[in-house]
C-alpha cells in the first residue's frame, strides 16, 4: 500500500488565480482615495507629468518622505496604460505587482524552508491578514517593503545551504532585494532587510562558506540603495539634509507613553490576525527546532519586527506590516501542525463570520440600489449626505460569481490541515470583492476629492495661476493638482500679487484673513471635520 500524499492547499494555478482576484479587486475603478491613496499617486503623477525623475515632488514642493523606487514604478504603469485606464488606477497597479512578488517570495520561501505544501499555503496565510487588506489595495510603498522581505528571506535561505553556488545566487538575490526595500521606504527597512543579514551571522548556518552570501548581500544592497541619494545630492544638494534628516527621524523612538503602548496592543490583537496566533502555535509545536535556520530566520525577523513596531513607531495599522512576512512564514510551518480541534475550529470560525459579512454586505449593496430596506438605505445617506445609489447589472452578477466561489468552497474543499486557511483566504476574497462590487460607488464618493476640487474650479472661474494655500495637507495639494491642475503657491504675507488664497481648517472654526473676503466654501458630503475656504483679497 502506498503511503498517500500529503494534502495541498490549492493546486498552483488556482492559487495563482485566487491572487490575482485578491491582488485586483478594488485596486482600479475609483479616484484617488485621502490619505496615502492620494498623496503616493500625487508623487507618480509629477514623475510622469513633469519629467524630473530625481526628486520626489507634491505641486512643485519637495516630497522626501520616502525614496521614490514605488513612485517610479507606479508613474511608469499610469503612463504606459494611459491608453487603457485613468493614470491612476494604472499606477495603482504597481500595488499589485509588488503584492504578486510578496506572495512569489512568501511561496518559494516557505517551500524552500518547510515544504511545498508550506510553499503554497504562504500566500494564502498572508491574503487572510486582516492587516494587509487595505494597505494592498491602495498606492502604498509599504508592499514593495514586504515584497523586498520575502525575496530577502528567499535569499538568506539560500545563503544557508552553505555552499559556494547557493550562497552566491542567495547573496545577490538578498541583495536586490535589500536594495529595493531602501530605495522604496528608506531607513524604515533597515531593521527588516539590514540588521536581519547581520544577526544571522551569529547562527553557524550563515559562517563558512555562507559568510560569502551575507557579505555580497550587504555590499551589494547597501551599494544600490546609494544610487538615489547620491543622484539627489548631484542634482539638488540642498535637499539632501532634510531628506537625512527624515531618515533619521524614523528610527528615532517616539515619545513612549502607557497609552501609545496599550494602542500598539490593541493592534497587535487585531492587525496579524490570523498569522500571529498561527504563527506561536508553531514556535511551540517546533520548539524544539527553533535554532534551525528555517525557524531562527524568521523568528529574528519576528522579533526584530516587534522591537520596531513598539519602539520606533507610531501607533497605526500600516506599521504593523513589518510583521507580515516573518509571521507568515511561521504560520506556515505551523498550519500543517494545527490540531484537529483548533483547525475545525478556526475553519468554522472562518465560514461563519465570512458567510455573515458576506450577507450584510449584500444587504447593503442591494439597499443602495433599491432603497430596500429604507432603514439600511438611510444609513449609507446618512454617512454620506448626496450620494445616490445606482442599479448595476456587472457589480450584481461580479458579486454572485463571487458568492458562488464561496458557496462552492463550503462544500468542495477537501478535508486537511490546509483547509481553514484556505478558507480564511477565499473569505477574504469574498468580502472584499463584494464591497468592491456593490459598495464601491458609496466608498469612492466618501473618499474622493474630485467634487471639492470641481467646485473649488468653478468658484476661481479659471483664475487658477496664481492662488496661495495655507495649511493645506500633502492628499489635498496633490489632488487638487490632479483632478483641476491647481498648483498653489505656499501663503505669504509679503505676497501682494496672487488674489486668491486657499485654506484647508476644522468646520467649526474660520481664522479669516485680514485683507480677504470669504467666496468659496466646500468639503467632501461626509466629512464633517474638514473644510476649505477660498478667499479673494478685498480691494
Amino acid at each position: 500500500m502506498t503511503p498517500s500524499k500529503p494534502a495541498l492547499p490549492l493546486a498552483p494555478w488556482p492559487l495563482a488565480l485566487l491572487c490575482a482576484l485578491y491582488l485586483l479587486a478594488g485596486l482600479v475603478g475609483h479616484d484617488p482615495w485621502k490619505t496615502d491613496d492620494a498623496v503616493h499617486l500625487g508623487v507618480a503623477w509629477e514623475f510622469a507629468a513633469h519629467g524630473d525623475w530625481t526628486s520626489p515632488r507634491i505641486v512643485g514642493d519637495a516630497w522626501l518622505a520616502m525614496p521614490p523606487l514605488f513612485h517610479w514604478v507606479a508613474a511608469l504603469l499610469g503612463k504606459g496604460l494611459g491608453f487603457l485606464i485613468d493614470f491612476h488606477n494604472g499606477a495603482r497597479l504597481a500595488t499589485a505587482l509588488f503584492g504578486a512578488l510578496l506572495f512569489l517570495g512568501l511561496a518559494r520561501t516557505a517551500h524552500r524552508l518547510y515544504s511545498p505544501a508550506a510553499g503554497l499555503g504562504a500566500p494564502l496565510l498572508a491574503m487572510g491578514t486582516v492587516g494587509l487588506l487595505v494597505p494592498i489595495h491602495e498606492a502604498q510603498p509599504l508592499i514593495a517593503l514586504l515584497a523586498a522581505q520575502s525575496f530577502l528571506h528567499l535569499g538568506m535561505a539560500r545563503v544557508a545551504d552553505n555552499t559556494t553556488q547557493d550562497s552566491l545566487k542567495g547573496g545577490l538575490i538578498a541583495g536586490v532585494a535589500m536594495a529595493a526595500g531602501l530605495l522604496a521606504v528608506g531607513s524604515l527597512a533597515v531593521i527588516p532587510l539590514v540588521v536581519l543579514p547581520l544577526l544571522a551571522l551569529l547562527h553557524p548556518a550563515w559562517r563558512g562558506r555562507s559568510t560569502l552570501g551575507v557579505v555580497i548581500a550587504l555590499i551589494l544592497g547597501l551599494g544600490l540603495a546609494a544610487l538615489w541619494p547620491g543622484l539627489l545630492a548631484l542634482q539638488s544638494p540642498e535637499l539632501l539634509p532634510t531628506f537625512w534628516d527624515k531618515e533619521l527621524a524614523k528610527l528615532t523612538p517616539p515619545a513612549w507613553s502607557a497609552e501609545s503602548f496599550q494602542d500598539q496592543l490593541q493592534l497587535l490583537g487585531w492587525a496579524p490576525w490570523p498569522i500571529l496566533p498561527i504563527g506561536l502555535w508553531a514556535l511551540w509545536a517546533y520548539r524544539r527546532q527553533l535554532k534551525t535556520p528555517a525557524f531562527f530566520l524568521p523568528l529574528v525577523g519576528t522579533l526584530l519586527a516587534l522591537v520596531q513596531v513598539f519602539l520606533l513607531a507610531e501607533a497605526r495599522p500600516l506599521n504593523h506590516l513589518l510583521l507580515v512576512v516573518p509571521l507568515t512564514l511561521l504560520a506556515a510551518a505551523g498550519a500543517e501542525k494545527l490540531r484537529r480541534g483548533a483547525a475545525n475550529a478556526f475553519d468554522w470560525f472562518g465560514m461563519m463570520t465570512f458567510t455573515l459579512i458576506g450577507g450584510l454586505v449584500w444587504l447593503g449593496g442591494i439597499a443602495m440600489m433599491t432603497g430596500e430596506p429604507l432603514r439600511v438605505a438611510k444609513n449609507f445617506t446618512k454617512a454620506e449626505p448626496g450620494f445616490v445609489g445606482l442599479w448595476s447589472w456587472p457589480a450584481l452578477i461580479a458579486a454572485a460569481l463571487l458568492t458562488v466561489l464561496w458557496c462552492w468552497s463550503l462544500g468542495r474543499l477537501p478535508k486537511s490541515p490546509w483547509r481553514s486557511a484556505t478558507h480564511w483566504a477565499i473569505g477574504m476574497v469574498l468580502m472584499w470583492g463584494l464591497m468592491a462590487a456593490l459598495w464601491m460607488p458609496w466608498m469612492d464618493y466618501g473618499k474622493t476629492y474630485r467634487p471639492v476640487a470641481a467646485s473649488l474650479a468653478k468658484a476661481l472661474d479659471g483664475s487658477k495661476e496664481c492662488v496661495l494655500a495655507r495649511h493645506l495637507g500633502d492628499a489635498q495639494k496633490a489632488s487638487l493638482r490632479y483632478f483641476i491642475d491647481l498648483a498653489p503657491l505656499r501663503y505669504n504675507t509679503k505676497n501682494r500679487e496672487c488674489g486668491w488664497l486657499l485654506t484647508q481648517g476644522s468646520a467649526r472654526s474660520e481664522n479669516a484673513p485680514a485683507g480677504w473676503r470669504k467666496v468659496w466654501e466646500g468639503n467632501r458630503a461626509g466629512d464633517k471635520s474638514e473644510k476649505f475656504r477660498l478667499y479673494q483679497r478685498a480691494e
